[in-house]
């Protein structure tokens, strides 16, 4: 009989043991159901903050098929201009030096130069083609200019064009504008004289 006593206390606290652990790990886990929706919330508000890297962003696209390194050159008022060979000015930078098909993972035939700040006067976006393997002449290229005011949440488009590259070594003006202080596109100022950006040295 004793030992009868034994075998019912040892299951009694076995059972008791069982009990304890389980309703600990139900306890944990309802913990963890509740904390996860408020796990990283500074990732979720800069993800919903996320905006355009710039204030002026100049793109440059031409046929992703082509295997032509086209260079963008861009040039900010008071600044140096900014293309493959000098990637970074005060106001403007260029992101990516696209060689065509060279050292490129994809066949996207695009480079962007973005700015920082917005100052006023006269901007000048130039094409110049440097290299030309694809043999196909003309080569088109179309020039998109967007500007972000610093209290806007997203660019606005103000230029496009698409311009003909007929032969490499040529560097062609695709064109020329004036922005005011506020950011605006002074209409009038919009040409296409050539200026020379490529050939320029510190």
């Amino acid at each position: 009989m004793q030992g009868l006593d034994q075998f019912d206390e040892e299951d009694v606290n076995g059972t008791v043991f069982r009990d304890v652990i389980t309703l600990a790990l139900c306890g944990f886990v309802a913990v963890v159901i509740l904390l996860l929706p408020h796990l990283n919330p500074k990732q979720e508000a800069q993800a919903a903050t996320s905006t355009v890297p710039g204030n002026i962003m100049v793109e440059a696209r031409w046929a992703d098929e082509l295997d032509s390194d086209i260079d963008l050159w861009v040039q900010a008022p008071g600044d140096v201009p900014v293309g493959y060979s000098n990637k970074s000015g005060v106001i403007f930078n260029l992101l990516r030096d696209d060689l065509g098909r060279n050292a490129d993972p994809t066949q996207l035939n695009y480079e962007v130069s973005y700015s920082r700040g917005i100052p006023p006067g006269e901007y000048a976006i130039n094409l110049h083609m440097y290299r030309n393997k694809s043999r196909v002449s003309p080569v088109k290229v179309t020039v998109v200019t967007s500007v972000k005011k610093p209290n806007s949440e997203s660019a606005k488009q103000i230029l496009t064009s698409s311009v003909d590259l007929m032969a490499e070594n040529q560097e062609l003006t695709v064109y020329r504008f004036k922005l005011t202080e506020a950011g605006d596109l002074v209409p009038s100022s919009v040409n296409s004289l050539p200026k020379s950006l490529r050939k320029w040295r510190q």
